[in-house]
């Protein structure tokens, strides 16, 4: 049975980095900053923070300065990840090492070899983000960082990058061997995929063993019939759900439409509960409206936290 292969661990208490992730749409965004809040009234020094490309974080905590760090409360930042951080963590690890090689038989200007590295290799963008936030817990200015990914789809394209390194290096050496190394950092192209390869090795084991996985999802039949194929596809890497949210349950219908569309989520919901039963699942009622600024976060918090330990 699909549920008797997965181990979860339901202590939630032995990591404060927490990661939500989903399909678009589906309102993590939301379950993420209502986490945060919640962990930030709870007295933890917390981060929020999105990596997402269309972020909406800001507009949900209706934040409105260009900042890098907003400050929400004194206990509380948020920051949204962009292409610009990307580029700036790919510069300072290696990306100057790399391009000095790479020019040594190409000639191209830096910055179309910047735009070159982070759009076409697979997971680039997504690795270093992961980076960023493992260096961030080592160097522990937060006590609690809160983590609202890109769509699903994306953030798993970060997983196959130490396999692609891998297949890479396996077959690299009788091409990249015969390269010049860098004027400054006189290593080969090899040696320096190969300490990339490191720091993905690095990476997924802070994945795995730092950051707590929360799932959210919507009870509608398209995202419930994908939800085994997102576990099977994590537990593949060794990564562990720890939690499932259920958004947009419809708890107390009062109209006609209302009523219909809950008879329609009620066999996905019996299924969601069949299936993951060892798994713990929260409902999140559907609001009447916007869920934007401190008081609505607040009270999707104490929905999602009144029974939940974090």
């Amino acid at each position: 049975m699909f549920q008797a292969k997965l181990k979860y661990n339901h202590d939630m208490n032995d990591s404060k980095i927490i990661m939500f992730v989903g399909k678009g749409g589906v309102g993590k965004t939301t379950c993420a900053a209502a986490t945060a809040v919640h962990l930030a009234s709870s007295g933890a020094r917390t981060l929020a923070l999105t990596t997402d490309a269309a972020p909406s974080l800001c507009h949900i905590f209706e934040i409105t300065e260009d900042s890098k760090n907003a400050a929400v409360t004194p206990s509380l930042d948020v920051n949204e990840l962009g292409e610009a951080a990307i580029r700036q963590m790919w510069d300072r690890k290696f990306g100057r090492e790399v391009y000095e090689v790479f020019n040594s038989f190409v000639a191209v200007s830096y910055e179309e070899f910047l735009e070159f590295m982070t759009s076409v290799l697979p997971g680039l963008g997504d690795e270093f983000m992961v980076d960023y936030i493992r260096e961030m817990r080592l160097n522990s200015e937060y006590q609690a960082i809160v983590w609202d990914t890109a769509p699903l789809g994306q953030t798993l394209a970060l997983l196959e990058t130490p396999a692609m390194l891998e297949k890479h290096l396996r077959l690299a050496p009788r091409i990249y061997s015969k390269l010049r190394s860098g004027k400054q950092s006189r290593e080969t192209v090899l040696d320096i995929l190969r300490r990339w390869e490191k720091l993905s090795a690095q990476d997924m084991d802070f994945l795995r063993n730092d950051v707590n996985f929360v799932l959210v999802t919507i009870p509608e039949a398209l995202a419930v019939a994908q939800l085994e194929g997102i576990f099977s596809e994590l537990d593949r890497y060794g990564l562990k759900v720890r939690r499932l949210i259920v958004n947009n349950v419809i708890k107390e219908p009062d109209s006609a439409f209302l009523r219909s569309k809950s008879e329609q989520q009620k066999p996905y919901l019996d299924a969601i509960q069949d299936k993951f039963i060892r798994l713990p699942v929260t409902e999140l009622p559907l609001f009447p409206c916007e869920i934007k600024g401190m008081a609505k976060l607040q009270e999707v918090a104490k929905l999602l936290y009144r029974q939940a330990a974090i």
